[in-house]
């Protein structure tokens, strides 16, 4: 049995039709002048989820970028300091020695004495460096200074957590120095060893026993400086794969997300010759009617 087609219903399908290609053509359209691929997420549910998660691990990297900057500049100012501290050392060695010769009379020594003593409050003064209004040798410690105005000065930052940065979803790295490990602290510090020897020297005492503390404390920055030097290499290849990593995510991205101009413009171009031919054979179906055949 057939069905009975009416100029109604060829209307209707006909509608339809163009609907449809048009549709398709302002998708095109639309697609050639934004170039996304997914316009919302019903246009492809699977594509929508992995560019959510490409997008995700993208923040994630530039977050660790940015932690690593961070890092390199902390790391950066502790190397600085403790530069500045390993060549105060040398002059107090050099001092040291000159004064230990057994050829300076007493008003020698005395000159010595105060140039070390003036020594010893630069050492301090670059134990409490500061990054970014920080202490740097003080881990997290909200201290006023990594180290106390008393005599000799007092480590404040024992048992407190270091200053640490995450540089990638398994690493972090320790961005700040532990002042207590390179200066010492009390009667066991730097300053205390360099305030004995010009003790020593005001009242005419052997400095001898205080040599093995001083080279012990020289050690102790330069290894201080060697392990921020490790550091900051560990740093320089995580920016490295970082960097590699972000370009990797973000070409994931723009494969998923953006659309290639070339093939949509071809598929545009297909489209509108799709539309033209559909708006001409409705145009040629539609034409004929009843008074159309009475006529």
């Amino acid at each position: 049995m057939l069905n009975r087609v009416t100029n109604l219903t060829m209307s209707a399908n006909a509608q339809r039709t163009l609907q449809t290609q048009q549709a398709r053509l302002s998708e095109l359209q639309d697609k050639a002048t934004t170039l996304n691929k997914i316009s919302r997420p019903s246009d492809d549910p699977a594509a929508t989820a992995k560019a959510l998660e490409t997008r995700s691990l993208l923040a994630a990297t530039a977050q660790y970028g940015r932690n690593i900057d961070d890092g390199n500049t902390w790391l950066t100012a502790a190397d600085s300091a403790l530069e500045q501290a390993t060549n105060v050392m040398h002059r107090i060695k050099d001092l040291t020695v000159l004064a230990g010769n057994g050829s300076l009379n007493q008003s020698g020594k005395d000159a010595i004495a105060l140039e070390l003593e003036a020594l010893n409050k630069d050492l301090v003064s670059v134990a409490n460096s500061k990054h970014l209004g920080r202490n740097i040798f003080a881990g997290s410690s909200d201290a006023a200074t990594a180290f106390s105005s008393a005599t000799p000065p007092v480590f404040q930052g024992a048992g407190i957590s270091p200053v640490e940065r995450r540089i990638s979803a398994t690493q972090t790295v320790r961005v700040d120095a532990d002042g207590g490990a390179i200066f010492g602290s009390d009667a066991g510090s730097v300053f205390a060893t360099v305030a004995n020897i010009a003790a020593q020297l005001r009242s005419g005492g052997d400095i001898t026993s205080q040599l093995a503390p001083l080279e012990t404390s020289f050690k102790n920055i330069v290894n201080g400086r060697a392990e921020i030097g490790t550091r900051q290499a560990q740093l320089e290849r995580a920016g490295t794969v970082n960097t590699e990593l972000e370009a990797t995510l973000d070409a994931q991205r723009t494969g998923i997300e953006k659309a290639d101009l070339g093939s949509v413009i071809m598929d545009l171009k297909l489209q509108e010759t799709n539309y033209q031919v559909a708006l001409a054979a409705t145009a040629r179906v539609l034409q004929p009617t009843l008074m159309d055949f009475l006529r």
